[in-house]
């Protein structure tokens, strides 16, 4: 037959931007550090303490029964204790924001100065605090970064430990000190040989090393009266004591100190700092030499110790913004997945009740169009398919040929197929090809379909029997992926069951469906002339005309029985180019329709559900759900190994429940779902790329265009011979 003329339509074909992986590993690079900053400040890289010895032999006797205060170096080794009736109070952890002031509420009641041996982890994010220790007359000393075993680390990192409390001390506080005291140290006599090195290498830093006489052991919460007996030093000697003003509940601390100043106070002794009481001991043995634990810092170590201090306090803001976003995501997932589930179950009980039907038959012929560009390797399948299917009413398919290079035209002419008809036109795009059949095709029942998708023969008929019902203005039907043998293939085809279909069973029951499938649509003519038909304004034609669909009121369902096959991409390049183009023309839909949310009526009705699902579980939780993935790596290295594994497999179970529930809906094998666990460590972070890069696309204003993938053709499916076109089902199959 003599085919149409068709006024050539001007379209600019973009090409879709290929993965920006340095987008995604700069992203990740980025979360990664502050993850590891944050990780390093919490101690996760540091070596447990345990207790054991490896002898003294090293250590020199003047060391093992000297005082508590200790300068060694090459040169020499001399160790101090503090003079009789003289206590210093030293104090461990710190600072805190809670328990730090209330030991200076009674340090300062007593009009006592403390020594605090500070965390410089603790300093960075607790500056006021550390600030209050200097500013109130007390003296501070470095007690490591992130309170590490010492004498596990090699030499860099333990002089990284003090360089960089040193640092964040001298940005908060503005001094620089000279003391400092190892995590985990007790007495001198306490010191072994593998200890000694530290205390040698810290003495040739500069350091001196200040132990303790008594150990008040508050940390354990021994009571008021026990931590003040294990402060208490024998008879009349000088002490230094060891308490501790962060690291838990303090408040015996608090409480034995209140009672521990006065009491010695009347035994005699005066309190000094550590260094009061080493200039004390220095008078006292004769030595001409004075130590200053206030030695003002120079301005580039304090420029030094902001950045440090900004990059542990911006770590901990990413991690609880990150930790607010894990549960988030996790609320909406759990919340989605119950709802999806019991929502999905009511409408597949209700279809499949005895007395569910959509009306009396729907017997009205059909036109099927098909736009078809490049399309020769599947297009004789796709054509044959519809044009044998058994809908009574008698199917007129239109293949309209969008310029095709490869013959696509000639391959549907040759199949000389009675009721099909090919209708060629210069290229102008899926949406110009697709009003130009509309525009030809003879009936008001339309279905639109992908030139590279077989149906099955009862599929046209099962589809157009929700026009039974006057008020139904398209029908989704059930998309299923033909080519399942690759891995990758295998992952789309348990998307498109659970991802899609279970879906529009949800969107189909809350009245607010946003996608009736390219691959497989139903359409009444007068609702897409009421819409305007479809246009090329974004590059998901199928998502643009639904919604417009359903803000002009017509009901949109899904019918699950009537089934089509596609073609899944099989390389990662492929695949990315058609989620792409999926994602980013569905939030130019959500976008063109933005403000139809204030419109009164069925339209604001249908935008508003629309746009609040869709955005929400279409677009914000994908694009926060690498969240769930980077916290789980997070916490398998550095939080509770076993919490974690048990919170991602509950995670996981809970998706194969959801994939169980889908594929038993959709009498589908469960086999398949062997592959479910990996999807997660590939195919998911693809999904994530997609989302993330559609986004900045979309922020950025860049436009795409629609994009032809290769196909090698799909093989009819095993399906069921084709029945006589007669009687109609009234209702979908069971």
């Amino acid at each position: 037959m003599a085919e149409p003329t068709i006024t050539p339509t001007r379209h600019r074909r973009r090409a879709v931007p290929q993965p920006r992986w340095i987008l995604l590993g700069m992203l990740l690079a980025v979360l990664g550090s502050v993850l590891f900053v944050n990780a390093y400040t919490n101690a996760s890289f540091t070596p447990d303490h345990h207790q054991s010895s490896s002898g003294q032999r090293d250590v020199p006797t003047s060391v093992v029964t000297g005082g508590p205060i200790i300068s060694a170096n090459s040169e020499q080794v001399r160790s101090y204790r503090l003079p009789e009736r003289t206590i210093a109070l030293t104090f461990d952890d710190g600072p805190d924001p809670v328990w730090t002031p209330e030991v200076l509420r009674v340090l300062d009641a007593h009009q006592v100065k403390g020594t605090f041996f500070v965390l410089g982890s603790q300093v960075s994010r607790h500056p006021d605090a550390a600030r209050s220790l200097v500013a109130g007359g007390h003296e501070v000393g470095v007690h490591t970064f992130t309170h590490p075993q010492l004498a596990e680390l090699p030499a860099w990192r333990r002089q990284l430990e003090y360089g960089q409390t040193q640092l964040v001390v001298a940005a908060v506080t503005g001094v620089r000190t000279p003391l400092i005291r190892f995590p985990y140290s007790s007495h001198a006599n306490a010191i072994d040989n593998r200890d000694w090195p530290v205390v040698r290498s810290a003495g040739d830093l500069g350091y001196l090393t200040v132990l303790n006489d008594t150990d008040s052991k508050d940390w354990a919460r021994p009571g008021v009266d026990k931590i003040i007996e294990n402060a208490t030093p024998d008879g009349t000697s000088g002490a230094v004591t060891l308490w501790h003003d962060a690291g838990g509940d303090r408040s015996q601390t608090v409480a034995a100190l209140d009672r521990f100043i006065p009491l010695m106070k009347e035994r005699g002794y005066r309190f000094v700092t550590a260094t009061e009481g080493l200039n004390l001991a220095f008078a006292a043995a004769g030595v001409d030499h004075r130590v200053d634990a206030g030695v003002a810092a120079t301005a580039g170590d304090r420029w030094r110790g902001r950045m440090l201090v900004w990059a542990v306090r911006g770590a901990d803001d990413v991690l609880g913004v990150l930790g607010v976003l894990f549960v988030l995501v996790g609320a909406l997932t759990v919340g989605r997945t119950a709802v999806l589930i019991v929502l999905s179950g009511r409408h597949a009980r209700r279809r499949r009740s005895r007395d569910w039907t959509w009306g009396p038959p729907v017997t009205e012929p059909v036109s099927v169009i098909v736009p078809a560009y490049n399309e020769k390797e599947g297009i004789a399948s796709a054509v044959r398919s519809l044009a044998n299917g058994d809908h009574p009413g008698g199917i007129e398919v239109i293949v309209v040929d969008d310029g095709s290079t490869d013959g696509t035209a000639d391959i549907v002419e040759a199949l000389r197929l009675p009721n099909v008809r090919v209708v060629r036109k210069p290229n102008g795009g899926k949406p110009s090809a697709l009003n130009t059949g509309i525009a030809l095709a003879r009936h008001d029942l339309l279905v639109l379909v992908d030139g590279d998708t077989i149906f099955e023969p009862d599929s046209v008929r099962r589809l157009v029997q929700p026009f039974a019902d006057p008020r139904v203005g398209a029908v989704a039907g059930n998309v299923k992926v033909g080519n399942r043998r690759s891995l990758i293939a295998k992952w789309q085809h348990i998307e498109y069951v659970i991802g899609f279909n279970l879906d529009r069973r949800l969107y189909e029951t809350l009245r607010c469906m946003p996608t009736v499938p390219g691959a497989i649509g139903g359409f009444r003519r007068e609702a897409l002339r009421y819409a305007g038909g479809l246009t090329d304004d974004t590059l998901a034609e199928d998502t643009d005309i639904t919604i417009a669909l359903g803000r002009a009121g017509w009901k949109i369902v899904y019918e699950e029985t009537a089934r089509a096959w596609t073609e899944a991409p099989t390389s990662i390049g492929q695949l990315w180019k058609q989620r792409y183009r999926w994602s980013y023309g569905t939030m130019q839909a959500l976008w063109k329709h933005r403000r139809s949310v204030l419109d009164r009526g069925a339209s604001g009705r249908f935008t508003r559900r629309c746009l609040f699902f869709v955005s929400l579980f279409g677009v914000l939780l994908p694009l926060l759900a690498p969240v769930i993935d980077l916290m789980a790596l997070y916490g398998l290295f550095f939080l509770d190994r076993k919490a974690t594994a048990i919170a991602w497999l509950a995670m996981l179970g809970m998706q194969l429940v959801t994939a169980v529930v889908a594929f038993r809906l959709d009498r589908e094998k469960l086999g398949v779902l062997w592959v479910l666990p990996l999807q997660q460590f590939a195919y998911r972070q693809l999904m994530y790329l997609v989302i993330i890069q559609s986004v900045v696309t979309a922020l950025t204003g860049g436009r795409l265009g629609w994009q032809k993938l290769r196909r090698t053709g799909l093989e009819p499916p095993p399906i069921a011979p084709v029945r006589p076109p007669s009687p109609v089902d009234a209702r979908p199959a069971p």
